[in-house]
């Protein structure tokens, strides 16, 4: 099963056409560019779609029009996650999930949840869920770290949670939980920047921004670590090493939907309280695109 989830994975951005409505134009483009340029999993209503701010009706038509759009050429993963858990139970319940794999599932934000309060919330949600549950750690958005000893509790006791987005930025916790972590649970990147770093010790793939535009390239980087040559990877790694700092410098999806615009896949919308990215961040993007494209 986990073996689907090796290799490069995108979270999809939510294209969105000027008068704010779901630009579904936009997103056959990039899911096509995503499995032509070998992607392996798509991450479909993750934190960078900007789904907190998606009607439910928005985000069941999107979920229905990438998997169609797919047609099993990639393996999907549905994004589920919220600070309310009976409300993602709820959720969970209600969807059509036809043509996905798995469920991803960002650690509850904002109520600072104990450790015991995460799994009991992880608990709950691979209870509800129908598919096997990935869970999210990325405490720059949720103010809350979930500790290597609750997501190894979680991987041991709860046979429906079957991997890991680390996305703490913290080389020291992923050593932990490759330690530690039994065979069939994944531990996966979320760190553009640290894939390379991740994957020598142990991490055996990525959940990524940047793959959106540039998923041949990122992917042929992690392909690469998958095969042992982490020197040549590592060169891709440090060419894109300033453009990632530049596509989440005013925040996520803000500088990766301003390059997406620039590139002409979708406009440079996003909704309140995301604001397009400055004139001067747009610029420095601009201009960094044509040295690597």
């Amino acid at each position: 099963m986990i073996e689907e989830l090796k290799g490069t994975g995108v979270a999809l951005i939510t294209p969105m056409d000027k008068e704010g409505n779901v630009d579904y134009t936009s997103l056959k483009k990039i899911v096509a560019l995503g499995i032509k340029g070998g992607l392996n999993t798509m991450v479909v209503l993750g934190t960078t779609a900007e789904t907190p701010t998606l009607t439910s009706e928005e985000r069941q038509a999107i979920l229905t029009f990438v998997a169609e759009e797919a047609q099993g050429k990639i393996t999907l993963i549905a994004g589920f996650g919220g600070n309310n858990t009976q409300q993602v139970v709820d959720e969970l319940s209600a969807a059509d999930l036809s043509g996905y794999s798995f469920i991803l599932s960002a650690s509850p934000y904002y109520n600072k949840p104990s450790q015991e309060g995460i799994y009991q919330h992880y608990k709950a949600v691979a209870k509800a869920s129908p598919l096997p549950v990935i869970l999210y750690n990325v405490p720059g958005r949720t103010s809350s770290n979930m500790h290597p000893d609750t997501t190894l509790k979680l991987a041991r006791e709860i046979k429906n949670i079957v991997g890991i987005k680390e996305a703490s930025g913290s080389i020291d916790q992923c050593i932990k939980l490759i330690k530690n972590k039994p065979k069939d649970f994944i531990v996966l990147s979320g760190d553009d920047n640290l894939v390379v770093s991740q994957m020598a010790i142990g991490v055996q793939g990525v959940i990524s921004v940047i793959a959106n535009l540039l998923p041949k390239e990122f992917s042929q980087m992690v392909n690469l670590c998958l095969d042992g040559d982490f020197k040549k990877a590592s060169e891709t790694q440090i060419d894109l090493s300033e453009f990632i700092d530049l596509l989440f410098e005013e925040g996520n999806p803000v500088g990766i939907k301003a390059a997406m615009s620039l590139s002409n896949l979708c406009v440079e919308h996003l909704r309140l309280p995301l604001v397009p990215a400055s004139v001067s961040l747009r610029e420095r993007i601009k201009k960094m695109l044509i040295q690597i494209k």
